[in-house]
């Protein structure tokens, strides 16, 4: 009788190889089209079609994917440390930041309230490295390196408070013409929050970047100040 080798499994046709950046991608757009809660292991390989178990390859935890989901969105931000006019890079570096929040608003808890799960020097290198981008454009615009620190978790503070209050901004229903009712303001007793009630027009007529804008000419203002006081 003859003897058969066994054929290697070959992949199936138009199924892409596991990797990292398959795995978290994909987890990224889970987490867009249905939130946090639904990204588990055993979901995740429900949309890759593959064993749970494979994607501890990738990800050794729960924990770790959702570290490498904020290391995916924070790829898509450039920073340039060389720009010598750091007023500018830092306000378009805002501006970017705002927009990736809204194309990503389900991963804005990742990026604002959630520590990471390992220690600084072992998180993803994604994660630092707008960390090191700015402290390394504040050091060259002439702030002592300690200074540069305080400067970035200022700046980052003020544009993750404005993301979240950005975000908060619900509108009810978008079609109705009257600002009360746009926001869903008429259900608030009148007696309690009159003032809400009032500003009806004014909240219907948020601007987000343009708000952005005269927080950022306040900061960016005091800091050119303490830069040229500190010379």
């Amino acid at each position: 009788m003859a003897s058969f080798k066994s054929r290697p499994k070959q992949p199936t046709p138009g199924k892409a190889r596991l990797n990292r950046e398959l795995v978290l991608v994909t987890a990224l757009k889970l987490v867009d089209s249905e939130g946090l809660e639904a990204l588990s292991m055993r979901r995740l390989a429900q949309q890759l079609g593959c064993d749970p178990m494979s994607l501890y390859r990738h990800a050794s935890n729960r924990a770790a994917l959702l570290d490498g989901v904020t290391e995916t969105v924070l790829n898509e931000l450039a920073i340039l440390p060389d720009d010598p006019d750091w007023h500018a890079q830092l306000r378009r570096v805002a501006h970017d930041l705002r927009l990736l929040a809204l194309r990503h608003p389900n991963v804005v808890p990742l990026l604002v309230t959630r520590p990471p799960s390992t220690p600084l020097g072992l998180r993803p290198l994604g994660t630092l490295r707008p960390l090191e981008q700015i402290l390394a454009l504040l050091i060259r615009a002439g702030f002592a390196p300690a200074d540069a620190l305080h400067v970035y978790r200022a700046y980052y503070g003020y544009l993750y408070g404005h993301i979240l209050n950005e975000l908060q901004e619900f509108v009810v229903d978008p079609e109705e013409y009257e600002a009360v009712l746009r926001l869903g303001l008429h259900r608030l007793p009148p007696q309690e929050f009159p003032h809400l009630r009032a500003l009806g027009p004014a909240l219907a007529d948020y601007d987000g970047g343009a708000e952005l804008d005269q927080g950022l000419n306040v900061l960016l203002t005091g800091l050119t100040t303490q830069l040229t006081t500190g010379r």
